[in-house]
């Protein structure tokens, strides 16, 4: 499955998350990753990111397709993150 994850964290734990989301996704810019997934890993991430946040002050926010193939991308401005071909 296709995945876009988008997050909203303490300060302290900022560091932490996107270091866990990296192990699954691609980041894109601040605070928003993106790429194809498993089910599994889906959970997996998940569950370490359920360890890592305070549910009282932040915020993950999961968007899921089966499939990228009927999702668009479009960027304006500065193309920060993303995948780079290393030739």
């Amino acid at each position: 499955m296709f995945a876009i994850i988008v997050y909203d964290v303490g300060e302290k734990r900022v560091a932490r998350v996107l270091k866990t989301c990296r192990k699954y996704l691609n980041w894109v810019q601040n605070s928003v990753l993106e790429g194809e997934i498993t089910e599994t890993n889906l959970k997996k991430l998940k569950a370490e990111l359920n360890k890592i946040i305070e549910d009282d002050e932040d915020s993950v926010i999961f968007y899921t397709w089966r499939t990228q193939k009927y999702s668009d991308r479009e960027i304006m401005g500065l193309e920060k993150g993303g995948q780079s071909l290393i030739i």
